[in-house]
């Protein structure tokens, strides 16, 4: 439907969005489970948490220790996310480049005195094109 996502807003704010959970409870959710062994679901709702936000964290924090092989560490995402950033402004400089070079490279027009215009082709020679003759070309002095 070609409608359907214009209600959603895009954010191009660099800011992350606020934190639902305090870090203070996902330690402390996380180190009960551990500490327990009870269902990650039990302890979710004993705390108030959603348990699939539970799942994540104890997840994650497996990860970190070195438990788990089926997902990076948070260093790891940490230092991708960073990654990721440098390469997304490598591309924007480069689209400046290329764009500049472009720029650059194109045959400069220029009219001289008799109203002839004149065009420096690649090979460095000059094309003069008169009003009433047709294109000539000039070698360089």
């Amino acid at each position: 439907m070609p409608g359907l996502r214009s209600w959603r807003r895009r954010t191009t704010s660099t800011m992350p969005a606020p934190r639902k959970y305090p870090d203070e409870l996902r330690e402390r959710a996380v180190r009960e489970v551990r500490a327990t062994g009870r269902p990650i679901a039990h302890v979710a709702k004993d705390l108030g948490i959603h348990k699939e936000a539970l799942r994540g964290w104890v997840r994650q924090a497996e990860a970190d220790r070195g438990e788990r092989d089926d997902r990076l560490t948070t260093a790891e995402q940490d230092e991708l996310r960073q990654l990721r950033k440098e390469v997304a402004e490598l591309r924007r400089a480069n689209e400046i480049l290329k764009a500049a070079s472009d720029t650059r490279s194109r045959p400069s027009t220029s009219a001289d005195t008799a109203g002839n215009r004149t065009a420096s082709c690649a090979s460095g020679d000059q094309v003069r094109a008169s009003p009433t003759r047709s294109l000539t070309h000039r070698q360089r002095s």
